[in-house]
């Protein structure tokens, strides 16, 4: 009860235990602290006894992928005129069982290049696009809602994933978006809603900030370019918009 409480607080409750009380001050100080170990001692109990209970609010909920998310996503961005950027990210596969990685592209992007590595191995993975409706006809485990048109890059793991392991892979592709990367009069603008946690953006080289929407850490790179670095702590999206300026050329 008193657990937490400041220690002035605990000995002026003795006090008046004292002054109601005909007993010696220490048999009462005993008394005090042996009734609060007590109660605390309960406490403990039913936590303990709340975590061996079969179907308690712990195993009916268990820890969802955002309580582990390590998936970080580089975004490198081309020229500006060709709405295209380079992305790079790292999974890593937990289901026993999975025979695949599925990269399902947003509706309005569009993928091409990609490029599959086992990062624990070292080993190039086979890869292929396809439609969502192929997906459908050959009953692949996508694990979201698709339709006949979306767009999946599918990647194909070495060996199935044995139980008790997990498998790191890296998807590199590239998008084009015109509705999310443009120009704007004589600057570039990427307006993209970001749902994972640890996201960068690079810019073209020549190209310096020149405003940002959205809290994050940025660094000029060894090789010129600038770095945004964004963290999304919400479980979902969070939108990011930055604009940028080519870089005046010297005389």
């Amino acid at each position: 009860m008193f657990r937490d409480s400041p220690p002035q607080k605990v000995r002026s409750e003795v006090h008046k235990l004292q002054m109601r009380s005909t007993k010696p001050h220490e048999v009462i100080r005993r008394e005090w602290f042996t009734r609060s170990l007590s109660v605390n001692s309960w406490i403990v109990a039913i936590f303990l006894c709340s975590l061996c209970v079969p179907g308690s609010a712990q195993n009916q909920n268990p820890l969802t992928e955002r309580a582990y998310q390590d998936r970080e996503i580089l975004y490198e961005l081309q020229s500006p005129e060709s709405h295209a950027f380079r992305i790079a990210h790292d999974y890593t596969v937990r289901t026993a069982g999975a025979q695949y990685y599925f990269n399902v592209v947003r509706a309005g992007s569009h993928v091409s290049d990609p490029d599959s590595i086992d990062l624990d191995s070292g080993e190039k993975l086979k890869w292929e696009i396809i439609s969502g409706k192929q997906a459908t006809e050959r009953k692949l485990p996508i694990g979201e809602t698709i339709k006949d048109d979306t767009e999946i890059v599918a990647t194909y793991l070495a060996r199935p994933l044995a139980a008790g392991t997990t498998n790191r892979i890296r998807l590199k592709e590239t998008y084009v978006d015109p509705k999310s990367y443009y120009t704007d009069g004589d600057e570039l603008v990427w307006d993209r809603s970001f749902g994972r946690l640890r996201n960068t953006v690079v810019l073209p080289a020549g190209w310096y900030l020149t405003g940002l929407a959205s809290p994050a850490t940025i660094e000029t790179l060894p090789d010129g370019r600038v770095s945004i670095y964004v963290i999304n702590p919400r479980n979902d999206e969070v939108r990011v918009y930055l604009r940028a300026r080519r870089r005046p050329i010297s005389k």
